[in-house]
């Protein structure tokens, strides 16, 4: 028998409307027929299929033998052991329950803006504004706020430049599938692009280099993912911080997340929200994913520790290192050791194994394969 070519089909039935979905539309940018599409709106984050050519369920070009949708998946069938192969080499142990990584640092921007405008002293930015000056990328997917100021709505985009970069600097804790800002990073001339993005956006580029989608994966040469245990719906702005506490989407400044909402407006107020409040508005498609410490990336990244204007940051591959190593013999970042922080490292274990217990029961073994009752 000819060796079976999984295709929409499968992947409509065993991801898209299993509960494994997280939205990261890594299918429609890597489709080269253009019918996947996506739904971001009433809470739902996910693909769908038009109707031609085979209908939502079906697709005749991949009766034909089509496989991109299935191959560009983070979630599709042994996509963890898959990757880890691809990525490091190797299987991980059972002891690397926040994945396989070379170092563990604390790092920050040393540029005074770079550090003021992004989240927990501003490494990300600075990863992106090195990379694009120094010839690493043309091109950024990252997100952006939809319309004039204050609206708070999460949407792709693409940075080409430190400007770019500072206007989209921050965290928004709403979703914003980047992987739909590639096409117009294409269009723009971009053939070496970064992604930063949620721990099931960080695994597109490897999952795809490891399939093989094509020129989609040789183009994104970079992959910076954040450290999530979970984003929620746009709807939390006017049905919790609005309803209940009175913040409007034009006061809200700023936004971060440290065991509770932390809110700043725009007359110079804090604000708190307790974190239970927001579990209403989680999104579905965090609910069942594996990965807290977007495992699959160069850098995972993420403001966990107890310096607020330091990131804590796991490097991966020789490619985060070497980027890493670049920046800080060039005075871009400063690092320290992440052992300055042991309560963050025990966090970022903590959240990785509570999230490892999220993967259901009849999905591929992988993620479950690590003991997560161990102490």
């Amino acid at each position: 028998m000819p060796p079976e070519k999984p295709h929409w089909v499968d992947l409509y039935r065993e991801v898209v409307t299993s509960g494994l979905c997280t939205g990261c539309a890594a299918c429609i940018i890597a489709c080269p027929h253009d019918v996947l599409h996506y739904e971001d709106s009433g809470g739902v984050y996910r693909p769908w299929k038009v109707e031609e050519d085979g209908g939502p369920e079906d697709c005749t070009h991949g009766q034909r033998g089509c496989t991109m949708c299935t191959r560009a998946c983070p979630r599709f069938r042994e996509w963890e052991s898959e990757i880890d192969g691809f990525l490091f080499g190797r299987s991980r142990r059972d002891d690397e329950v926040a994945g396989v990584y070379q170092d563990v640092v604390l790092a920050r921007a040393t540029d005074p803006e770079l550090a003021g405008a992004g989240q927990d002293g501003g490494l990300v930015s600075a990863l992106l504004v090195w990379a694009l000056e120094h010839d690493v990328i043309d091109a950024a997917l990252v997100s952006g706020l939809e319309g004039e100021a204050g609206s708070w709505k999460a949407v792709p985009a693409v940075a080409r430049t430190r400007e770019d970069v500072l206007a989209t600097a921050g965290s928004r804790y709403t979703y914003s599938a980047n992987t739909l800002a590639y096409a117009e990073a294409v269009e723009g001339g971009a053939e070496r692009i970064a992604l930063v993005g949620m721990s099931c956006q960080a695994s597109v580029p490897a999952v795809m280099s490891t399939r093989k989608t094509g020129k989609v994966a040789r183009r994104l040469a970079l992959s910076i993912g954040l450290l999530c245990s979970k984003t929620f719906d746009d709807a939390i702005f006017e049905d919790l911080f609005e309803a209940r506490y009175g913040l409007t989407r034009h006061q809200i400044a700023k936004i971060n997340i440290k065991g509770v909402f932390q809110i700043w407006t725009t007359d110079g107020a804090y604000h708190e929200v307790p974190l239970k409040e927001g579990h209403a508005w989680t999104r579905e498609g965090c609910k069942m994913c594996p990965d807290f410490a977007a495992e699959h990336a160069d850098i995972s990244t993420g403001g966990i520790g107890a310096f607020g204007d330091w990131t804590l940051a796991v490097v991966r591959t020789d490619r985060g290192r070497e980027l890493m190593e670049s920046m800080a013999a060039g005075g871009a970042i400063e690092t320290r050791p992440g052992s300055d922080d042991p309560g963050a490292l025990a966090l970022l274990e903590r959240l990785s194994r509570a999230s490892r217990k999220r993967w259901p029961a009849g999905a591929p073994e992988g993620p479950r394969r690590i003991p997560v009752t161990a102490s």
